[in-house]
């Protein structure tokens, strides 16, 4: 599994490009902002986008997927909790940005997504937001804005949950195998064990 990390936006957030070395078919994880720049990678790389996904509803998440979609025909997954916080201005401060097209699929615990030889599972993850989802392959993780280096996702915008949020830390992302890559809505990647060990949020 390839993966290219784009960082976008004035949140900086980490859109990933993930795809199968051998076929070139792939998704796109968290295309927030910078449309132009994220098609521009994609085609330089040759990827066969076969989906998009958003890890949750935030518009630091979610701004681009309109040029996305119309560029490439692919179509939009998401969470059905987090349906409300992607659609509705106000939330997640959606107000700046257009209406984004409706998804296209919901997602649920355990739907495999498949690119050519590689795949990645879902993971419900919600506490950031109510519908937050994580992947996770072989040695990858994808955790949107749930898992930081050092940090967690926030809670104090509407429908984040502090308890919620540790519990599926605790319960759903350190319970995983220590070796696991994670790769985070912002900031560096780091891995499970490192987190499990040294995350004042976690130990």
């Amino acid at each position: 599994m390839k993966i290219k990390a784009v960082t976008v936006g004035m949140f900086a957030t980490n859109c990933y490009l993930v795809y199968c070395p051998k076929t070139a078919e792939g998704i796109i994880v968290d295309p927030g902002a910078n449309g132009k720049l994220i098609a521009s990678c994609i085609k330089e790389l040759k990827i066969k986008l076969k989906y998009l996904i958003n890890t949750h509803g935030h518009i630091d998440h979610i701004g681009a997927n309109r040029k996305i979609k119309e560029d490439f025909k692919v179509p939009i997954l998401l969470s059905e909790n987090d349906l409300q916080l992607y659609h509705n201005p106000g939330y997640g401060l959606s107000f700046v940005l257009k209406k984004q097209p409706a998804p296209d699929w919901f997602v649920n615990e355990g739907d495999e997504l498949r690119f050519g030889e590689c795949s990645l599972t879902i993971v419900t993850t919600p506490g950031h937001t109510p519908g937050g989802v994580s992947l996770i392959g072989n040695n990858e993780l994808f955790c949107g804005d749930t898992l930081f280096a050092g940090s967690i996702g926030r809670t104090d915008l509407p429908g984040g949950s502090y308890p919620t949020l540790i519990k599926s830390i605790k319960e759903r992302l350190m319970t995983l195998p220590g070796h696991l890559n994670v790769y985070p809505g912002h900031g560096p990647a780091t891995t499970i064990s490192e987190e499990a060990e040294s995350n004042v949020f976690i130990t």
